[in-house]
């Protein structure tokens, strides 16, 4: 049976909430596959001891690559921590991501209490809590 594979994807002043989001749910993320962009993986590989498969970083590409591979059925849910108020023009565009999900019908929560009713809903699907 395939590995439920999560995207995760934050701006630069969010990766501090992915880091405290993904060690709150370590013991669940390390059974599913982790895709990341290139700054945000290497944050959680050095925080969480998480094996990512990290794509490049945002402004030069890595949410597009995720992007290919939610067209391609290779992502089940994406977490895209944004920031509202002040995104930096450098970092990943989100509406093309969630034009993406939307489209192919894969989840996608864009804050961190989103995350984590999606995250647990989708472990009690499979019996993982």
């Amino acid at each position: 049976m395939r590995r439920i594979r999560i995207a995760l994807i934050a701006h630069d002043r969010m990766k501090p909430q992915m880091i405290k989001f993904v060690r709150k749910h370590v013991d669940l993320l390390s059974q599913m596959e982790l895709v990341t962009t290139g700054t945000t993986g290497k944050q959680i590989e050095d925080n969480t001891g998480l094996n990512v498969e990290r794509m490049l970083s945002g402004p030069y590409g890595g949410d597009q690559q995720i992007g290919a591979k939610i067209a391609n059925g290779q992502i089940d849910f994406v977490v895209f921590l944004r920031d509202p108020l002040t995104a930096q023009p450098h970092e990943p565009d989100i509406s093309a991501l969630l034009r993406l999900c939307d489209v192919h019908n894969i989840p996608v929560a864009t804050n961190e209490k989103t995350a984590e009713l999606l995250l647990e809903a989708l472990a009690r699907e499979l019996e993982i809590l």
